[in-house]
């Protein structure tokens, strides 16, 4: 096919002007189009109308671009080593040591990480990203706790408030009364959703440090007179006898029973409601019966409290009044 085309362009070449293919006519200029008037919605087919996509109401809101572009960071004080867990960057503590497993800890100063001696970076890294959600969930938590806390910091002075048994409770500085050797008094309420006032033997001059030492000094007080309470009165009823009770003031453990019948409370407790001091008491009774958590431990808690894991919760959410 190819040598025929060729044969037949190299005749007509050969044969002259004369034999040429007549030239094309000239184009025809083309009239402009008039454009269109645009067609209304309401007069295209069904077929054209296309119905909105639909909305899932579960889905989250749209993120800004420049949102996506920001790391959170979470990075502990004695970081030694780094890892970009999705939308976060997290400068974590690392240790190596006599464990058999790679081991989380979440606290107040960021993530630890513990690893046996043995076990490869990379698989550290691994197991990281394998927990990723856990570990950002439990760091998103403990900032927004830590703010909360940060939140209620106390300015020790005249009229600064602060939580006891769950109101609301007002210093007042009144050096006059020495209030019976006990430091200070609560009033009576006086209106409805009024908080009470409570009255300090303390100068009005008195250092931020004087004043927040004679408040502690009422609320433990305070915390002892009613742990005592609450404890002779959930023993009988979980065939206990406890022996000694210690006030404590820990940062992260709010009590703890030993089997010869000691009970330790963190004297703090006083802020929460007595529902939530009553799980804590009934907790701690509770391990004089089972020295763990196991299924037969909640049992016994619940018990006395039926419904201990509402109010275990609040013990975790509710932020406690920061002294320091």
């Amino acid at each position: 096919m190819g040598g025929l085309l060729r044969f037949t362009m190299d005749l007509f070449e050969g044969l002259g002007s004369e034999f040429a293919p007549p030239a094309p006519a000239p184009a025809r200029p083309r009239r402009p189009r008039k454009p269109k008037p645009a067609v209304p919605p309401s007069v295209l087919p069904d077929a054209a109308i296309l119905p909105p996509a639909p909305v899932d109401p579960d889905a989250p809101p749209a993120v800004p671009l420049a949102d996506t572009l920001t790391l959170a960071n979470f990075a502990h004080p004695q970081a030694t080593r780094e890892v970009v867990l999705g939308s976060a960057r997290v400068a974590y503590e690392f240790k190596r040591g006599k464990r058999k497993t790679i081991g989380f800890l979440v606290g107040a100063e960021g993530l630890s990480v513990r690893a046996p001696r043995w076990v490869a970076l990379r698989d550290v890294d691994a197991a990281i990203h394998e927990k990723s959600d856990w570990i950002l969930r439990k760091l998103t938590e403990t900032r927004q706790r830590l703010a909360r806390v940060e939140a209620t910091r106390i300015e020790w002075k005249d009229g600064a408030a602060f939580p006891f048994l769950g109101e609301p409770v007002v210093m007042r500085l009144d050096p006059k009364h020495g209030f019976a050797s006990v430091g200070g008094t609560l009033d009576a309420a006086t209106e409805e959703g009024a908080p009470r006032i409570l009255r300090l033997a303390v100068s009005q001059n008195a250092e931020p440090s004087q004043i927040r030492d004679a408040a502690q000094a009422w609320l433990m007080r305070q915390a002892r007179k009613l742990f005592i309470e609450r404890l002779d009165h959930f023993a009988p009823l979980l065939g206990v006898q406890w022996q000694k009770l210690s006030l404590s003031n820990a940062a992260t453990r709010w009590g703890s029973a030993s089997a010869d019948g000691s009970i330790r409370l963190n004297w703090r407790l006083i802020h929460f409601r007595l529902p939530v001091i009553d799980y804590v008491v009934a907790h701690e009774l509770a391990h004089l019966r089972v020295m763990d958590h196991s299924h037969r431990f909640w049992e016994t808690v619940e018990s006395v409290v039926p419904d201990y894991d509402v109010l275990r919760q609040q013990l975790k959410d509710e932020a406690v009044p920061r002294w320091n």
